[in-house]
């Protein structure tokens, strides 16, 4: 198959390096030293058990034109930055060309195909004026939920620090032959890519934590170990849950683990700082519309109340308000 990777960062650079390893045709959307790294070098990949990877097939290039059509083009930016991207996607769009969402959070085509009396609204939060919607036609969209962690080292390196599955649905939970295509191109390069009847729950599931530790690690500069172990912190962490839980449910998902183990889960990952975390220490804008701020918006369209989560979302917001005027960043530091 052909694939585009959009965004060529830990995940996106995890992906296109085993899939050009495996044989496919991958052409890396990148800029600036990442650009110039996979275009001498071709990706490099570090595996969990510390095994080399070289793919020195893949290619990059910064104007998407240059690309051409896809079989497939996979999302790895965050949600926040999908917007920048367009118009110029469009040239790497066929007739049949999918689009795959490997995005953090609630993505901009939630209503589409859901059918119920929610079908078809747009979420304003991840996608102010319906931008996304014109430029990706929700047919093309194949929607994932990302589970492996993975470091960009150097530019055009990439060392997996754990997993290898990246769970894959349509909207209307088919089994359709184009999912069944890049289910088996992914499985060949060595990603474990089930299918999802349900993939809305899959992203829950993963949202669920989310929106709870990301805002609250970037408050308070604590771990996810620190988060689950600190009594205050737990609870806090379990009300914004169960609010969400609330929303979720009244939009027809299933949670298939409880919320004791969720949080269990998170604890066992250990002295971990969440990506949002990251992106205060590194002055960053953060993914906050797609993970709490959605959520924030859902609970208003289903009229379920969200106070924690609304508390917890403007607090952080004036952070990153802050963060981006004064283009600082926030770290803790011990004492000299």
């Amino acid at each position: 198959m052909k694939f585009a990777i959009v965004g060529a960062g830990a995940i996106g650079g995890y992906l296109g390096a085993r899939l050009a390893h495996a044989g496919h045709d991958v052409t890396f959307i990148a800029r600036n030293r990442n650009l110039e790294a996979i275009r001498a070098n071709g990706f490099r990949l570090t595996l969990e058990d510390g095994t080399p990877l070289h793919a020195p097939s893949a290619r990059a290039v910064q104007d998407m034109a240059e690309a051409g059509p896809q079989d497939a083009v996979l999302l790895t930016v965050k949600a926040h930055q999908v917007k920048d991207l367009l118009p110029g996607m469009r040239a790497l769009f066929g007739p049949d060309t999918t689009v795959v969402t490997m995005i953090n959070g609630v993505p901009w085509w939630y209503f589409h195909k859901l059918g119920g009396e929610y079908e078809g609204r747009m979420l304003e939060t991840v996608d102010p004026g319906g931008l996304l919607a014109q430029h990706i036609e929700p047919e093309r969209v194949i929607g994932s939920v990302v589970y492996p962690a993975a470091e960009l080292v150097e530019p055009g390196v990439v060392k997996v620090i754990e997993g290898n599955r990246f769970t894959l649905g349509e909207p209307d939970g088919s089994r359709s032959p184009r999912i069944e295509a890049l289910s088996k191109a992914l499985m060949e390069s060595g990603f474990k890519a089930p299918v999802s009847k349900d993939i809305r729950s899959e992203i829950w599931v993963k949202l669920w934590g989310n929106l709870s530790f990301n805002p609250i690690s970037a408050l308070t500069h604590a771990t996810l170990e620190d988060i689950c172990t600190y009594p205050a912190s737990r609870d806090l962490a379990a009300n914004m849950m169960r609010e969400a839980q609330a929303v979720g449910e009244r939009l027809g998902v299933q949670f298939k683990v409880s919320l004791e183990q969720r949080i269990a889960g998170a604890q066992a990952v250990g002295a971990h700082k969440t990506s949002m975390l990251q992106d205060v220490e590194h002055g960053r804008a953060l993914e906050l519309d797609a993970l709490v701020g959605s959520v924030v918006e859902l609970g208003r369209i289903t009229g379920v109340p969200t106070p924690t989560i609304n508390a917890i979302h403007a607090a952080v917001s004036l952070l990153n308000h802050t963060l981006q005027r004064q283009r600082g960043q926030l770290r803790v530091a011990p004492n000299a």
